[in-house]
C-alpha cells in the first residue's frame, strides 16, 4: 500500500489593525500609486497585542478544526518563521504548550518566505517514512516588529500574520512533488541582523535601526522571477500531471509582477491565481497557507482541485510544490 501525505484542514488568522498605502503617506515619503503599481499591495495587517505564537495558535486551533480530528492525534508540530518570539524555545514548543499537547515533536524551521514549504516538504517526508501520522505545519511571522520604518522602500511592503495546515497520512495522492533551493552566494541581498547572536555578541555598541530588514529590492526582484517561475515549472513536470491538469496556482504573495510572471510561464489565467497581497501584503512564510485558506473558504479551491504553489525569499531560497485537496 502505499503511503502518501495529504492537507486535510487549513486555517488562518490576521490581527484586526489595517495599514492602508494613504495610512503610510503620512509618515513615509511614498504614495499609493508608487506602492500599488511596483507592488500591488493595497494594505496590510499589524499586531498590536499578538505575539507570533499567539497569532500562530490561533491558525493552528482553525486548521485542527478544520481538519475534524482531536488534538490528541496530532503527531508533531512544525512552525516555519523568520520572527520567532524568542532565540530560544521555538515558536513551535509555546504552541504546543498553548495547543495542551505533550510529547509530539516541535520545532522551527528558517527559509524565509520558503519557510513554508519547507516544512511542507520535512512534513511529508516524515509521513512517507512512517514516523507520524497528522503533522501541524504553521507559518507565522511578526514582520512589522524588525522593519526600520524609515526605509520607504522595505517599510511598505510587509505585513504580519499566520496560516496553518494539518498534513496527514493518506492512501491516495496529496503532495505529488516538492522541490527546494537555496544559493548562500546572495546572503547580502536580503538580510536582518538584529536579533542574532553575531549582533547580541557586541552589545556593547548596538545599532539597531541598521540591523533591521534590509533588502536590494531590483537585484532580489530579478532573481525571484526567474527563479520562482522555473521551480513552479519543474515542480508540475515531477508531479505526474499535466499542465493542463493544474487548477491554481497559490504563489508566495510578495509582488503582483512576479505572481503574473509565473502565471504566464504556466499558461494559467488570472481566474486561477490567488492573490491576497493586495489586503495583507508580504507576510513571509504566513503567505501560502493563508492564502490557501481563504481561498479553500470562500469557496474558490474545492476538493480535488489540483495547486502548484512557489515561493522565493531570503537566503535565497526558494520552493515549489504540487499537491491536490
Amino acid at each position: 500500500m502505499n503511503r502518501y501525505s495529504k492537507i486535510i484542514g487549513t486555517g488562518s488568522y490576521f490581527p484586526s489593525k489595517v495599514l492602508t498605502n494613504k495610512d503610510l503617506e503620512k509618515f513615509v515619503d511614498t504614495s499609493d500609486e508608487w506602492i500599488v503599481t511596483r507592488t500591488g499591495i493595497r494594505e496590510r495587517r499589524i499586531s498590536e497585542d499578538k505575539t507570533v505564537n499567539e497569532m500562530a495558535y490561533e491558525a493552528a486551533k482553525a486548521a485542527i478544526e478544520d481538519a475534524q480530528i482531536e488534538k490528541e492525534a496530532i503527531d508533531g508540530i512544525i512552525v516555519a518563521t523568520c520572527t520567532p518570539d524568542y532565540l530560544i524555545p521555538s515558536v513551535a514548543c509555546y504552541l504546543q504548550g498553548k495547543i495542551g499537547v505533550k510529547g509530539p515533536f516541535a520545532f522551527d524551521i528558517n527559509a524565509a518566505c520558503s519557510g513554508f514549504l519547507y516544512a511542507l516538504a520535512v512534513g511529508d517526508s516524515l509521513i512517507k517514512n512512517g514516523l507520524a501520522n497528522n503533522i501541524l505545519i504553521v507559518g507565522a511571522e511578526k514582520l512589522t516588529s524588525i522593519l526600520n520604518w524609515k526605509d520607504r522602500s522595505t517599510c511598505v511592503l510587509l505585513g504580519d500574520g499566520a496560516g496553518a495546515v494539518v498534513l496527514s497520512a493518506s492512501e491516495k495522492p496529496g503532495i505529488r512533488s516538492l522541490i527546494l533551493h537555496a544559493d548562500g552566494e546572495y546572503t547580502s541581498l536580503l538580510e536582518c541582523k538584529a536579533g542574532g547572536s553575531a549582533f547580541l555578541a557586541n552589545r556593547d555598541n548596538f545599532d539597531i535601526e541598521n540591523n533591521l530588514f534590509k533588502m536590494k529590492g531590483n537585484e532580489v526582484f530579478k532573481i525571484a522571477v526567474r527563479a520562482m517561475a522555473d521551480v513552479a515549472v519543474k515542480a508540475v513536470e515531477e508531479s505526474g500531471l499535466r499542465f493542463d491538469e493544474i487548477d491554481f496556482l497559490i504563489p508566495h504573495q510578495a509582488n503582483l509582477r512576479i505572481i503574473d510572471a509565473i502565471a504566464k510561464r504556466l499558461s494559467l489565467d488570472s481566474d486561477k491565481v490567488v492573490v491576497t497581497l493586495d489586503k495583507f501584503g508580504n507576510t513571509s512564510a504566513a503567505s501560502i497557507p493563508t492564502a490557501l485558506d481563504i481561498a479553500r473558504k470562500s469557496g474558490k479551491i474545492k476538493e480535488g482541485s489540483n495547486i502548484v504553489s512557489a515561493a522565493f525569499g531570503g537566503g535565497l531560497t526558494w520552493a515549489a510544490a504540487v499537491f491536490t485537496l
